[in-house]
């Protein structure tokens, strides 16, 4: 999804969207690398940022997953959250089938629409290999899919989706995975948006599901989903970009740099990170800088809350906006100002 509101505080309140019945316009988008992408009337946001769809599923979920870490043979517990047109799944499971690895999957998702619109793309068809547009049909058509062993995967590939509200849906998935996956891959749309999958309660069920060095990823690097992780337990590393220019990251603050990041790494144990001396010639992990730690500090950084799990967008926006109002936490406008970074 986007990542707009993911860098500087920017909740919008009256643009959010409750998570109901689908049924809003979705419409057809090319991104800068040529690759569908959507735009949605309930959410008032595009599902991917404009340098490209394809490239940002690669750059922002399994570039920084680091399948190099799983032996060939073994099988890797992914959750999709919002699955949305299939690429961070698609990408993911050519990756793992590259390195030899079987995957066990699970999908949240509210609309279906969007991986039906996509198949039905022959641009969209013609990035993945014909078995991923298999799977991805038997997604579509029988709600799960199945990838027989072959070579040293033992046992095959396979996995299903829940349709509906997350919230609701993840418990279904807790009860078969809890603190048994991999990798978590966080992509809903923007807090300002869908705070209600963004919620210091949503994050912490989804913290549950991890293995003790399992990774949740996400394009988002808002001080509020990073506080919520630091809150559920786990430890955090930005996601850096090397060939790019960081000034380009989507939903920095403006003017922030390269000082800012192109998403969050998180997980129970320590993640290795570079330590900002030099970037090798791949997306990395590195800590989190002092801009970022110091933005952490600050009223940015107030959770979004949602103890009963279904409140409505526009009521967990305004209960945040109330906290904020009495926290004693650092003024977001004063860490703007001694960092020189625009309004």
């Amino acid at each position: 999804m986007t990542s707009s509101d993911c860098g500087p505080e920017g909740a919008r309140a009256a643009a959010a969207a409750d998570v109901g019945a689908p049924g809003g316009r979705l419409e057809a988008r090319r991104t800068g690398d040529g690759s569908l992408s959507l735009w949605s009337e309930d959410f008032g946001e595009a599902f991917h940022c404009g340098r490209g769809a394809l490239a940002e599923a690669h750059a922002k979920f399994v570039a920084p997953a680091q399948l190099e870490r799983f032996a060939p043979g073994s099988s890797l517990q992914v959750v999709d959250v919002c699955v949305g047109l299939g690429y961070n799944s698609a990408a993911l499971l050519e990756a793992a089938a590259d390195r030899g690895l079987a995957v066990r999957w699970w999908g949240l998702e509210l609309d279906p629409r969007p991986l039906q619109l996509a198949l039905a793309d022959p641009g969209f068809r013609g990035l993945w290999r014909p078995g991923t547009v298999a799977l991805l049909e038997q997604l579509r058509d029988q709600g799960a899919w199945h990838r027989p062993a072959a070579g040293a995967v033992a046992g095959g590939s396979r996995g299903r989706w829940w349709l509906g509200d997350a919230r609701q849906q993840l418990a279904a998935v807790l009860a078969e995975a809890r603190g048994q996956c991999d990798l978590v891959l966080h992509d809903a749309f923007s807090p300002g948006h869908c705070p209600q999958l963004w919620s210091m309660e949503f994050l912490a069920a989804l913290a549950a599901l991890l293995r003790p060095d399992g990774r949740l990823l996400t394009y988002c690097a808002a001080a509020a989903v990073r506080r919520s992780l630091q809150l559920a337990g786990l430890q955090l590393a930005s996601i850096a970009a090397a060939g790019e220019d960081a000034a380009d990251a989507e939903g920095q603050p403006p003017g922030a740099g390269p000082l800012w990041s192109h998403g969050t790494a998180a997980s129970p144990q320590a993640l290795p990170v570079l330590d900002g001396r030099g970037l090798p010639p791949a997306r990395i992990l590195r800590a989190l800088g002092p801009l970022e730690l110091e933005h952490l500090q600050t009223r940015a950084a107030e959770p979004y809350r949602d103890p009963s799990g279904s409140a409505p967008a526009a009521e967990i926006l305004a209960e945040r906006q109330r906290a904020q109002g009495t926290s004693t936490a650092g003024s977001t406008s004063a860490w703007r100002r001694r960092w020189g970074l625009a309004s």
